[in-house]
């Protein structure tokens, strides 16, 4: 048996839509090894589907059949702390666990290069599975069915905030909104900030990130899908985040804050409760450096 442990994701970071992301200090862990039948169990609260429908099953399955291997059957045990449909990287953990778990088993038929290309593929862009693989802040781009990308480490004094509504919001419903093309102006504007994200949060120059997370691409317009968002902007500003950005397609709205901010958490909970947001949760996260990785288990 095997277990795989995967990051948490959180995309776009306001300006860099579907080009930058992050891995975070949340992981789902999947137990997996091969069987003759399909054996799925969730080990944590988290209802999971128990057929061939689970997303981990199917794309191990995927892969043994692109590498033309026998596919009998595994057994899954799941643990999600990654909360889904809220735009930390859910679906990117459960297709990256599915890969680099089916090619483990199959003695690493792919390389890492392979999976990234194969992961990003099957996601539709790469801005969540890549840096669920390499971990660190992932810039990322595609051509011709293959990921470019760069990752780096994030300042060590950064920490992100994670503001959880109990609503979930669907990647597809979150991008139906979005407009089919942008202004010059618009898509100058994002570039700059986008360019400006990255180097900002890798050498520390985090007075940049208020200017570096404000984004017309996207974020204006799944606003008003995330209830509450307003205000969970605003709390975050006067608690003193350096930026505050929509994770991913939503719901969950990340605030970038330093490490010696210790109050924000208990703070920022407190003051959404006072704005009128009793269902969200707050989670106080670190970068992850290392990316998704399997273990052998005896």
């Amino acid at each position: 048996m095997i277990k795989i442990d995967v990051p948490a994701t959180s995309a776009n970071l306001g300006s860099g839509f579907d080009s930058l992301g992050i891995a975070l200090s949340l992981y789902n862990t999947i137990l997996m090894e091969e069987s003759d039948c399909v054996d799925i169990a969730s080990l944590d609260s988290v209802k999971v589907p128990l057929d061939e429908e689970n997303l981990v099953y199917s794309t191990a399955k995927r892969l043994y059949d692109i590498c033309g291997k026998q596919f009998l059957g595994l057994k899954l045990r799941q643990s999600n702390a990654i909360p889904m449909a809220r735009g930390l990287g859910s679906s990117s953990a459960c297709l990256v666990s599915g890969l680099i778990g089916a090619n483990t088993l199959l003695k690493s038929p792919l390389n890492k290069e392979d999976i990234i290309n194969l992961a990003a593929a099957l996601e539709g862009h790469p801005d969540n599975t890549t840096p669920a693989l390499l971990g660190g802040l992932v810039t990322c781009a595609m051509s011709e069915g293959k990921v470019y990308s760069v990752s780096v480490p994030v300042d060590s004094h950064v920490r992100f905030a994670a503001m959880i509504p109990s609503d979930p919001l669907p990647t597809s419903h979150a991008r139906s909104v979005l407009p089919q093309s942008v202004s010059r102006d618009d898509a100058v504007f994002n570039l700059s900030r986008a360019a400006l994200m990255t180097s900002s949060l890798f050498s520390g120059s985090l007075e940049n990130l208020k200017v570096a997370t404000d984004d017309r691409l996207h974020q204006p317009y799944r606003m008003g899908l995330i209830k509450g968002s307003a205000s969970a902007f605003r709390v975050a500003r006067d608690l003193g985040a350096y930026g505050v950005y929509i994770s991913g397609a939503g719901s969950t709205v990340m605030a970038i804050i330093d490490e010696s901010n210790t109050a924000f958490e208990l703070d920022c909970a407190t003051q959404l409760k006072k704005s009128g947001i009793f269902d969200w949760t707050v989670q106080i996260l670190h970068a992850d450096s290392v990316g998704a990785t399997v273990t052998e288990l005896i």
